[in-house]
């Protein structure tokens, strides 16, 4: 039983926020998977979305699995390294800007092998 990988690195958007996203399509059927994150309305459910579809190709394409027996098993968003940035505030002080990258990680199963 091999496990289907596919990684985001450096995705421009924190990975609390990318989680919420993530926490909807664990455990779930790789097509509902994707079905559902069509629909949904933030910023991160579109490159998401596009990880899971380059998971789904890449089982099918280097492995030869159906996607209808594919499901999702592991889905994860790590932090990836943050940018700074500082803008001057008043009396001499600077109000630092986190600028917070996620990477992404996504691992697909066939169902039942």
């Amino acid at each position: 039983m091999t496990d289907i990988q596919a990684h985001v690195r450096f995705l421009p958007q924190s990975a609390q926020k990318v989680r919420a996203v993530i926490d909807l399509v664990r455990g779930k059927s790789a097509i509902e998977a994707l079905e559902i994150l069509k629909f949904v309305n933030k910023r991160a459910a579109h490159p998401v979305h596009k990880l899971v579809a380059s998971a789904v190709a890449n089982a099918e394409e280097n492995f030869g699995v159906s996607r209808d027996d594919l499901f999702v098993v592991k889905i994860t968003a790590d932090e990836a390294p943050t940018r700074k940035w500082r803008r001057f505030g008043a009396r001499g002080r600077f109000k630092p800007i986190l600028r917070r990258n996620s990477h992404v990680t996504v691992v697909l199963r066939e169902r039942g092998a």
